[in-house]
C-alpha cells in the first residue's frame, strides 16, 4: 500500500494542511499592466528583485521608494544603481538609463518612517527594507522594523482609501521578514504566525525611551569620568581638544553598545535570540493588525547568500552572514568553531529568495487571512555545519589563499562545544592585555613595533572571534526546522515555462556546486584580486605620495626633528652640550644626575610632554646663550648632521624642489637647529629665556612647541598665508604629534612609537622607516677640537 504524501518535515500531509494560493498561469501575465512598488531596492535582495521584474515581467511598472542621501537625490541613487553590471542588457535595449527610468522606473523620494504620500495606483507594495543587522541598537531596530513599517502600510491604506479611510479597492502587501522570527522555539516551524502575547505598542515606546535614558545614564559624572580617565592614559600627552575629543567618542560608543546590550537583553527575556529578530517578529504583528482588510503575504527567507544561478552564478552584493567565517577559515584565523556538528545553517541562494517573491506577489491570498513563506533548505535539503566545514575545507585544499599573508595550514575542526572555545579565548584576552602592558614600558624600536603589530592581528582575530560568536552564537547549536510546504506548493503551481526563469525548490540545491564551485569562489576571488593589487603597489600607501610641482605658497611640510629627522631625544642632545667641556669625572657625576632624575623625566614625559621638556631646559640654567650657539656652529654642526636621516634630507629636498614651503617643529633649544637652517623655510623651536646678561633662567620664553600647540600654529600660519592643509604634508615619530598629522591631508609617522603606529594604521596612514646611517654609536660624544 502507497504510503500518504509527506510534507518538508516528514509529517504525512492531511487535508487539515493549510493550501496557499497558487499560481494559474504563467508569472509574467499574472502581474502584466500592474503596478508593484518597492522598497529596498538598494539592498541586496532588492536590488535583483528590481532587476528580475524588469528582465522577466516587460509589463510591469514598477515603481522604487529610495531615500535621499546627503545631497543625492533619490533618482540619481536609482540612476546610479542601474548603470550596475547587471542591469546593462537592459539599459542597452532602452538606450538610457534615463530612458529606462522613464518608460519602467518610478523614484519615489522618502524614507522610514518618514513616507511620503505614495501613488494611488499601487497594485502590489513589497516590502524589503530594514536594518538587517543582527545587532543594532534597540531604538534603531525598532525604528526601521516597527515603525517604519507601520508609517509604510499606514500610507499605503491611504493610498488606497476614499476620503472616509474605506478602501476603495484591495491592494496587496508583500512583507520581506526573516525565518528566524521564530526565536528561540525549537523543532518544526510552520508557515503561520507566531504564537505570542507581546504588545510591540509598548515594546516600540520602552524601546525609544531606552535610546533617551542611556544617553542620560552616559552624561552623568560617573560615566564621563570614567570614560575621560580611558581617553586621559592613552590620548594626555598629545593634548586636552585629542582627550576630549576621544572621551565624546568613547562616550558616542558607549551609547551604542548599552543600546546594543538592552536590545540582545529583553529580546532573549522574551524568546527572541537577538534583537534584531524580536523587532522583526514585532514588524510581522504590525502588518497582520493594520494589514486585516488587504492581502497580505509575509516572506521569511533564511540565512540568504549569494545566487546560484541569476544574474549570474555567485552575484552578490557585500558580505553575508556566513562570510566572514569562510574567508576567515580560508586564511587560517579560525583554528576551531564552537557550533554543533550535526546542526543545521540554513543557507538559502538569493536567486531562489527573489523567485519565490516575485511569486508571491502573482498570487491573490484570501483578504484578511496572511499568507506565510519560509525560503529554506533545513527542512528538506539540510546543510549541516560539518557539511559546510567539509566543503569549505575541500575548496580551499585545492584552492589556497595565497595572498595577503600568505598561504597558511587549514585547520582541523573538531567541534569541542563552547565552553572550551570561550575557555581559550579568555586566556588569549588576558595575554593580550599583558602584552600591551609590556609594551608601554617597552623602548621604541623595530622590534618593539613588529611585536605590537603582531599583537594586533592576535587581538583583530580575536575581536573577530568575540563578535561573532556573541552576534551568531546561538544559531551555531540550531535545532529549529522550517517548515517550507507552502512555498514547495507555490513552487510546484509554476507554469512549465517559467520553471526554469522562477524556479525556487532548495530541494534541487546541489551543495557540493554550490559552496565550492559557486559561492566560496564568488566570495574570496574578488579579495584575492584585492590584495594581489595591493601587493604590488609600493609598500608605501596614499599619505607618502610622489611630489607634484605646485604653486609656491600653496603646500606645506612640516617635520619634526627628534627621531624623525634625526635619531636623538631632548635628553641626549643636553648631554651633548654639557658633556664635552667637563672632565671625566665631572662627566660621570653629570650623567649620574640625569640618571638619578630619569624617573621623575619619564613620569613627567608620561604625562605631559610640555613639563617634561620645560623639566630638561631647568638644566641649562646659568649657561650662556651665546656660547651655546657658538658651541653648536664650532663643534656640533657635523655631529648632529651625521645623525640626520639621509632618506630625510631626501626628502626635504624633494618638497623644496616641489616649491612647497618646508617647516621644522620641534622641542629642542633653537641653538640645536641651526644646522638646518639651509633645509627649512621656517624653524620653530624652543627659545631660552636669558637675563640682561645673556645667561639662560633656566626657563622658555614661551610654551614649548608640543602637541597640540603644533596643530594650532600650522592652522594659524596656514590661514595667515593661505596654505591648503588638505593638501599639505607632515612627518612625525610620535603619538604626543597626532594633532599636528591630523591638521594635514597628507600625515606620515615615521619611525613610530607604538601609539603613534596603531593611530596610523587605523587611519590608513603610511608607516616608514628613515634609518640616520650613521656609523658612530648613540652614545658617543662630539669630538671637541679647542677649550670653549
Amino acid at each position: 500500500m502507497a504510503s500518504a504524501p509527506r510534507s518538508s518535515f516528514g509529517v504525512p500531509e492531511t487535508a487539515s494542511v493549510h493550501t496557499p494560493p497558487l499560481l494559474d498561469g504563467r508569472i509574467r501575465d499574472l502581474l502584466a499592466g500592474k503596478k508593484v512598488v518597492m522598497t529596498g531596492v538598494t539592498g541586496f535582495i532588492g536590488e535583483q528583485m528590481l532587476w528580475k521584474f524588469l528582465t522577466e515581467c516587460p509589463e510591469v511598472r514598477t515603481g522604487v521608494l529610495v531615500r535621499r542621501k546627503g545631497s543625492v537625490t533619490a533618482a540619481e541613487r536609482v540612476a546610479s544603481l542601474l548603470k550596475k553590471k547587471i542591469f546593462k542588457p537592459l539599459v542597452e535595449t532602452a538606450g538610457s538609463v534615463e530612458a529606462l527610468m522613464a518608460a519602467r522606473v518610478d523614484v519615489i523620494e522618502g524614507d522610514l518612517p518618514n513616507v511620503p504620500d505614495l501613488p494611488r495606483d499601487i497594485d502590489v507594495l513589497v516590502h524589503c527594507a530594514g536594518d538587517v543587522s543582527f545587532d543594532p541598537p534597540i531604538d534603531q531596530a525598532f525604528m526601521t522594523n516597527v515603525i517604519g513599517t507601520k508609517a509604510l502600510l499606514t500610507k499605503f491604506r491611504e493610498s488606497c482609501s476614499d476620503a472616509a479611510g474605506n478602501l476603495e479597492r484591495i491592494p496587496h502587501y508583500v512583507h520581506i521578514s526573516t525565518a528566524y522570527t521564530a526565536g528561540r522555539r525549537r523543532g518544526a516551524i510552520p508557515e503561520a504566525a507566531h504564537a505570542h502575547d507581546v504588545d510591540y505598542e509598548a515594546e516600540t515606546r520602552a524601546a525609544m525611551a531606552m535610546k533617551e535614558h542611556v544617553e542620560t545614564l552616559s552624561r552623568s559624572s560617573e560615566q564621563l569620568t570614567e570614560l575621560r580617565k580611558q581617553a586621559e592614559r592613552l590620548h594626555r600627552r598629545a593634548g586636552y581638544l585629542t582627550t576630549s575629543e576621544d572621551t565624546e567618542r568613547r562616550r558616542q560608543d558607549w551609547v551604542d553598545r548599552e543600546l546594543v546590550a538592552a536590545g540582545t537583553e529583553r529580546a532573549r527575556s522574551l524568546g527572541w535570540t537577538d534583537v534584531y529578530t524580536f523587532a522583526k517578529a514585532m514588524g510581522e504583528r504590525v502588518v497582520t493588525d493594520l494589514g486585516g482588510d488587504m492581502q497580505v503575504s509575509i516572506v521569511r527567507p533564511a540565512i540568504v547568500e549569494s545566487s546560484l544561478r541569476d544574474p549570474y552564478p555567485g552575484w552578490i552584493e557585500g558580505f553575508k552572514m556566513a562570510d566572514p567565517l569562510i574567508l576567515a577559515y580560508g586564511r587560517g584565523q579560525l583554528p576551531e568553531f564552537p557550533a554543533s556538528p550535526d546542526a543545521v545553517i540554513d543557507i538559502i541562494p538569493c536567486d531562489y529568495v527573489v523567485n519565490a517573491i516575485v511569486a508571491v506577489c502573482a498570487t491573490q491570498p484570501e483578504i484578511g487571512q496572511p499568507e506565510f513563506y519560509h525560503c529554506s533548505s533545513g527542512a528538506r535539503n539540510p546543510l549541516t555545519f560539518r557539511g559546510i566545514y567539509e566543503h569549505i575545507r575541500s575548496y580551499f585544499s585545492q584552492h589556497p589563499y595565497t595572498e595577503g599573508q600568505g598561504s597558511v595550514p587549514l585547520a582541523v575542526w573538531n567541534f569541542p562545544g563552547a565552553e572550551p572555545v570561550e575557555r581559550l579565548l579568555w586566556f588569549a584576552d588576558k595575554g593580550i592585555k599583558v602584552g600591551n602592558k609590556l609594551l608601554s614600558f617597552a623602548p621604541r624600536g623595530k622590534q618593539v613595533r613588529a611585536a605590537a603589530m603582531s599583537l594586533d592581528k592576535t587581538a583583530k582575530q580575536l575581536d573577530f572571534l568575540n563578535k561573532y560568536l556573541s552576534l551568531y552564537g546561538e544559531y551555531l547549536q540550531s535545532e529549529v526546522h522550517f517548515v517550507d510546504d507552502c512555498t514547495l506548493a507555490l513552487h510546484h503551481s509554476l507554469h512549465p515555462e517559467d520553471r526554469e526563469a522562477f524556479g525556487f525548490d532548495s530541494g534541487d540545491v546541489d551543495w557540493t556546486h554550490y559552496l565550492e564551485e559557486v559561492h566560496v569562489p564568488a566570495i574570496t576571488d574578488p579579495v584575492r584580486r584585492l590584495e594581489a593589487a595591493r601587493k604590488r603597489r609600493s609598500q608605501r600607501s596614499a599619505t607618502y605620495k610622489a611630489l607634484k610641482p605646485s604653486e609656491p605658497g600653496t603646500v606645506l611640510a612640516a617635520f619634526d626633528l627628534d627621531g624623525t629627522v634625526m635619531a636623538t631625544n631632548v635628553v641626549e642632545t643636553y648631554l651633548w652640550l654639557k658633556l664635552p667641556e667637563l672632565s671625566i669625572a665631572e662627566r660621570a657625576a653629570e650623567v649620574a644626575k640625569v640618571i638619578w632624575q630619569l624617573p621623575n623625566y619619564i613620569g613627567a614625559e608620561r604625562k605631559d610632554r610640555g613639563i617634561f621638556l620645560r623639566q630638561i631646559y631647568r638644566r641649562y640654567a646659568g649657561a650662556d646663550l651665546a656660547e651655546l650657539e657658538n658651541f653648536v656652529e664650532e663643534h656640533l654642526s657635523a655631529f648632529i648632521l651625521d645623525r640626520t636621516s639621509p632618506e630625510a634630507i631626501r626628502r626635504i629636498r624633494e618638497h623644496r624642489e616641489a616649491g612647497h614651503t618646508t617647516v621644522l617643529m620641534t622641542g629642542v633649544i633653537r641653538p640645536l637647529t641651526r644646522p638646518f637652517e639651509g633645509l627649512f623655510d621656517h624653524i620653530v623651536a624652543a627659545d631660552l629665556a636669558t637675563d640682561a646678561t645673556g645667561v639662560c633662567t633656566g626657563f622658555l620664553s614661551g610654551p614649548p612647541m608640543v602637541g597640540e600647540s603644533r596643530s594650532a600654529w600650522l592652522r594659524h600660519y596656514a590661514n595667515l598665508h593661505k596654505f591648503d592643509l588638505s593638501k599639505s604634508f607632515a612627518y612625525a615619530d610620535s603619538h604626543v604629534d597626532l594633532p599636528m598629522l591630523r591638521a594635514v591631508g597628507n600625515p606620515v609617522a615615521v619611525n613610530p612609537d607604538v601609539g603613534l603606529m596603531r593611530a596610523a594604521r587605523s587611519s590608513s596612514w603610511s608607516v616608514i622607516e628613515w634609518p640616520s646611517d650613521s656609523p658612530q654609536p648613540r652614545w658617543k660624544l662630539p669630538h671637541v677640537r679647542e677649550e670653549r
